[in-house]
């Protein structure tokens, strides 16, 4: 719905028809009901008011009988601009209508950009059990545990399937995205350094608007940022903190024990922004000495939305958790001596002194970090180790057909992103790639990067292949469809043996119980009964986020032309 459409709504069912006026006008005014709103406008599916509760408005705000509040609260420069008045209300079916032909404008060739935002499959039970499910988009940020334990839980699994995947001991119930997460995991390094170390090394092969967020927000806090490159440079000294990226914008993977040891041999803690499906197969940074492990959760399900929204992780080794931003969801036990979630640990300046307060986070990412959380629990660790073989199965087939066709490829084993050299053609082979329907990232005159990923098919790559020049017969189309473990891949993991992980995760039962559809929504209808949203009542605790979206303004979120193009 259009903002012109909602004041056109909320004006006309703001006005009463007087007794006695013609049928038409009636009608014009409010529909069939002489001074009701248009019957399926939005006035009159989500204001709820009738004609004497229209008048009762009028005469506490003072309004003539005929006078429109959304008429006086309109500024005149915006009247002035509509000469025959608002427009007429729309009903759902034709904003639904509109949108589709809008919506259709956004067809596009399929990405292959990678860069931290990636093709998913959202698994139908989730989509529709959870993100159409308004007893989950409703509820509202779990302040009161007694009316949100089913979120509380769902938060819980959260930070537990972040937890494992990362090696860390604590993890939050959630941040806004990756780029902001880091932003974070620098604060906390200044904090933990008590502000005596101002400046904060920064990997060379850095996403870019994580970069750029960073900058933005070292610029007032007068932290210095020192880019270095940890694969060839050393730690820089007097640092508060490194980040790196693992796996790079190139794909690049590096080393994590010695950078770790090398980050703390000169007082610094080592942030990692990792790839959690990538996590499956690579060993966890905590293990390797990390301190911290910042990343988005987007792989898991979540559209890519043009950029979101989409859930961060933040997870941080024993001793830091006081530093940590956002909330953090615990498991006590009520006055019954049963299991209780609560909000166990609240650092922002709402809730304790503005001093002592590690950000101003208003809250963590619910709706989509429990989707996230969801699709760990749906495909379990043997599931996502298997999507994580898929994908990194697909890029090295894409490697050997390049490689065969005598293209120049970056040095050294990727997760999902192959880098290939090309002098001078980077605008040229992008160009070729969106004729044959893919995207790929152009990183200047000279290179370009292209990323596989859960949705990537057989044609995908025979386009890629060709954009380069190359044979799309090259690319095998067996090489890309492994089973069973890393060590039973058929060699599709080998070349990252270096890196394997070791460590298992996602052991606790939730997550090997609910693989079949109706477990899984039986699942998911226990966690909402516990909870109380909308769908059921008004939620006592007020803010700006209490409120319920439109059905008709929900239904676009699930469209594939909202949400497959990438940022």
């Amino acid at each position: 719905m259009t903002p012109a459409s909602d004041a056109g709504s909320a004006a006309q069912g703001d006005q009463d028809t007087p007794a006695g006026k013609a049928p038409d006008a009636g009608r014009a005014a409010g529909g069939n009901v002489p001074g009701g709103p248009v019957p399926g406008s939005f006035a009159a599916r989500h204001i709820g008011l009738d004609a004497p509760g229209r008048a009762r408005v009028r005469e506490v705000l003072g309004l003539a009988p005929a006078e429109s509040a959304i008429g006086r609260a309109l500024p005149a420069q915006l009247r002035s601009g509509l000469p025959e008045g608002l427009p007429e209300a729309a009903d759902e079916a034709t904003v639904l209508a509109d949108l589709r032909r809008l919506a259709a404008r956004n067809r596009g060739p399929k990405p292959m950009i990678g860069m931290g935002y990636y093709g998913t499959h959202l698994p139908a039970v989730i989509q529709r059990g959870i993100l159409e499910n308004p007893s989950w988009y409703t509820a509202y940020t779990p302040y009161q545990a007694e009316i949100s334990q089913g979120r509380l839980e769902a938060l819980f699994t959260f930070q537990t399937m972040i937890r494992d995947l990362t090696g860390l001991e604590m993890a939050n119930a959630s941040l806004l995205d990756e780029a902001t997460a880091a932003a974070e995991a620098m604060t906390l390094c200044h904090r933990a350094a008590r502000g005596k170390r101002a400046r904060f090394a920064v990997d060379c092969d850095l996403f870019g608007q994580t970069r750029a967020v960073l900058a933005n927000r070292a610029e007032p806090l007068g932290i210095e940022l020192v880019d270095f490159d940890p694969a060839a440079d050393p730690v820089p000294a007097d640092v508060a903190g490194v980040l790196v990226q693992y796996q790079g914008a190139d794909g690049r993977l590096l080393a994590l024990a010695p950078l770790a040891q090398a980050a703390h041999a000169v007082g610094a803690l080592l942030a990692v922004a990792a790839d959690p499906l990538a996590l499956t197969l690579l060993e966890a940074p905590g293990t390797l000495g990390a301190d911290i492990a910042i990343g988005s959760v987007q792989r898991f399900g979540l559209p890519l939305g043009l950029g979101g929204p989409h859930a961060a992780y933040m997870a941080v080794r024993k001793g830091l958790e006081r530093q940590m931003p956002g909330r953090l969801v615990g498991l006590s036990r009520d006055a019954d001596g049963g299991p209780a979630f609560r909000l166990a640990l609240q650092t922002r300046e709402q809730h304790i002194r503005r001093e002592r307060a590690t950000s101003n986070i208003c809250t963590a990412q619910v709706l989509v970090a429990v989707m996230a959380a969801m699709y760990a629990v749906w495909h379990g660790p043997a599931g996502l180790t298997q999507i994580a073989l898929a994908v990194h199965a697909k890029a090295r087939a894409l490697v050997a057909a390049l490689t065969a066709a005598g293209l120049e490829l970056r040095e050294g084993p990727s997760f999902d992103t192959v880098a290939v050299h090309t002098p001078g053609r980077s605008a040229a082979v992008r160009g070729a790639a969106q004729g044959l329907g893919i995207d790929v990232w152009a990183a200047g005159p000279d290179w370009v990067y292209l990323s596989t990923d859960e949705t990537t098919t057989e044609d995908d790559l025979r386009k890629a292949a060709q954009a380069f020049g190359a044979d799309p017969a090259l690319i095998d189309p067996a090489a890309w469809r492994p089973a069973g473990g890393p060590s039973a891949a058929g060699g599709a993991a080998s070349d990252l043996a270096a890196w394997e992980r070791r460590t298992p995760f996602l052991t606790h039962r939730v997550f090997t119980e609910f693989h079949s559809e109706t477990a899984m929504m039986r699942y998911l209808h226990r966690l909402a009964a516990r909870d109380y949203a909308l769908d059921r009542g008004m939620i006592p605790l007020g803010s700006c986020t209490m409120k319920l979206n439109a059905a008709a303004v929900m239904a676009a979120v699930t469209w594939p032309e909202f949400g497959a193009p990438h940022p």
